[in-house]
């Protein structure tokens, strides 16, 4: 085991010895657990980081219905329980922790986590995924837990019998305003477009659903209450008419934005902050790889980041046999 011994981050003196790993995966949702499951297969001293836990994303799906292999659809929780057995049979070295900053030191990486323990690495694989994005409107953030959610999967219940709005016209707007009719009994769900982005599927059952009205054309443009949620301004901008609409609550789901804010001078990332690479994954400073949802791409989905995590290990095996250490 290659091992070797550093000073400490105030300039004392020799504090321990570190192990030196082949990879750090930091992120456990499909692409980092699938990434986990390659690299143990082939032997590599690897150790698994997330600040949550084993899952990502996953834990707030209710419903998946295009992964291969279950026909009825699957729950992303029931998903991310199997995920994590399958890696469990291989022994799962996972540690709950942040990544705070990455370093890269003659040709070793130093990762900084939040309970200021410091890992190395030869190589690292981003699995960091994205969070969603806020409209950033008046009432938004002062009403986050009170009446504002980002995810009907964990509120969804907190809310039976009243009305509430449904902001966005992608698969998971869509998915989660069907998901919401199990327990509300009104669903406003506004789309700045006149036609949806999701798929035709979820739009058909949109459209049949009694409990979902549709304001095409209008955006959110301030949140009210008092101690909550008690109304929302809308403006159609079509006709420039604004309405109020009494809701109990507002699900927001616009997209995600990547996490990626404590890379920007580490690697390359594109406009909207997500990371460049290359066809294996590779980022723009050697001996960093990415995969899934922090990734810049076309098409978000949990098979396109498993297949990333996978080949993300093939292209860092290829690169550790070139090195001397």
């Amino acid at each position: 085991m290659w091992s070797f011994l550093f000073r400490n981050r105030n300039g004392g003196g020799i504090s321990k010895s570190l192990e030196l790993y082949d990879v750090i995966i930091i992120g456990a949702g499909p692409a980092g657990i699938t990434a986990y499951l390659y690299a143990k297969r082939s032997f590599l001293k690897v150790i698994l980081l997330d600040k949550l836990g084993i899952g990502g994303q996953l834990l707030l799906i209710d419903l998946i219905e295009n992964y291969p292999g279950f026909p009825e659809g699957i729950s992303g929780f029931k998903l991310a329980e199997l995920f994590k057995r399958h890696i469990e049979n291989f022994g799962l070295n996972f540690k709950q922790a942040e990544a705070k900053k990455i370093e890269k030191k003659n040709q070793i990486f130093y990762v900084y986590l939040d309970n200021e323990e410091i890992l190395t690495s030869k190589t690292i694989l981003l699995a960091i995924g994205a969070s969603p994005k806020k409209l950033n409107i008046p009432g938004e953030k002062e009403f986050i837990g009170k009446g504002v959610s980002y995810c009907a999967t964990c509120d969804g219940p907190f809310f039976k019998d009243e009305i509430v709005a449904v902001v966005g016209g992608g698969d998971t707007a869509l998915q989660e305003a069907l998901f919401l009719t199990k327990f509300v009994k009104k669903i406003y769900l506004i789309h700045r477009r006149d036609t949806f982005r999701a798929a035709k599927i979820l739009q058909e059952r949109v459209f049949k659903e009694d409990k979902i009205k549709i304001f095409w054309d209008s955006v959110v443009t301030e949140i009210k209450g008092k101690e909550k949620v008690e109304e929302i301004e809308i403006l159609n901008k079509k006709i420039n008419e604004k309405i109020n609409l009494k809701v109990a609550g507002i699900f927001i789901f616009i997209g995600y934005q990547p996490n990626t804010q404590w890379l920007k001078n580490l690697i390359d990332l594109d406009e909207a902050g997500f990371i460049i690479t290359d066809d294996e994954m590779r980022t723009t400073l050697t001996g960093i790889w990415a995969a899934g949802d922090c990734r810049s791409k076309i098409g978000k989905q949990i098979i396109t980041a498993c297949g990333e995590g996978a080949l993300a290990i093939f292209s860092i095996e290829n690169y550790l046999q070139t090195l001397s250490f």
